[in-house]
């Protein structure tokens, strides 16, 4: 915990669980958006993003750990199946 909010680590990449949906993808590798653009008579078509990542964020604070694996940082990025690279926007830091 920091000020009272948990903290994250390089694991917490679980879809829809750490990640939440956001925004829309436009991605044609994730098969909604193809599906879409298809039935658009291939007009790209966005739908709403739900991440699909297999793999955990990089690269970390090897130097911090919270249970047992690097502290996730703002700077650090994960990587959509699709085709995106996610980020984080806000570190949940107040001043």
């Amino acid at each position: 915990m920091l000020a009272n909010k948990p903290m994250a680590n390089i694991m917490d990449f679980k879809p829809m669980a750490n990640i939440p949906s956001f925004g829309m993808c436009s991605s044609l590798s994730n098969p909604t958006v193809a599906s879409a653009t298809s039935a658009a008579m291939g007009v790209l078509t966005p739908m709403p993003c739900i991440p699909n990542v297999v793999a955990p964020w990089a690269p970390g604070k090897p130097d911090y750990l919270i249970a047992n694996q690097p502290a996730l940082l703002k700077s650090c990025k994960c990587n959509c199946l699709w085709g995106g690279s996610i980020s984080i926007l806000t570190d949940g830091q107040l001043v």
